[in-house]
């Protein structure tokens, strides 16, 4: 059994919603594909997505100053919540040199390289011959991955890559921009 309350709130919802037994809808909820965009209000989609908005908030907001990341996180759960924030500074479907990630990592911390890469280890950038681009497709993640992403990936990640404008994230407030 999952130890995860985001998720069991979500599979509660669904055995309230359509009466199955745990495991059932359990199953069903893990078959899904994550819903992309904003929830409609008072769904239990939409509980599901403040939760991970505010987990998301909790885990990155005091990470970033002025736009900047004043260290890098030890924790992967926390690192993953952080590269998420740095990747609103790139357009999807955009190809970069090295040299303007480097450039749009610099802006962030000083240590680009180790961000550049954990990027590409986490599958939020592609790197092709020299050039990089955000990935087109949400990351198929294994379930011992799942446990380290935080759940705004599944609500934040499929708008950011469609390009819509509701791809809120905590690094734009904080003065995050792509730079262009």
């Amino acid at each position: 059994m999952t130890r995860h309350r985001d998720f069991k709130r979500l599979v509660r919802a669904r055995m309230a919603r359509t009466g199955e037994p745990y495991t059932v809808a359990r199953a069903a909820i893990e078959q899904q594909a994550p819903p992309s965009g904003t929830p409609s209000p008072g769904s239990a989609d939409q509980t599901a997505y403040d939760a991970a908005r505010r987990d998301q908030l909790r885990l990155v907001g005091r990470l970033f100053t002025d736009g900047r990341l004043a260290q890098i996180p030890a924790k992967r759960k926390t690192r993953a919540a952080a590269l998420l924030e740095v990747l609103s500074r790139f357009e999807p479907g955009r190809i970069y040199t090295e040299a303007q990630v480097n450039e749009i990592l610099l802006s962030v911390h000083e240590d680009f390289a180790y961000l550049r890469r954990e990027l590409v280890n986490y599958r939020y950038l592609e790197r092709a011959d020299g050039r990089y681009r955000v990935v087109e497709q949400v990351p198929t993640r294994a379930p011992i991955e799942r446990q380290e992403i935080p759940d705004w990936e599944a609500f934040w990640l499929p708008a950011f890559l469609e390009g819509r404008a509701g791809a809120e994230s905590v690094a734009g407030p904080l003065g995050g921009s792509a730079v262009r």
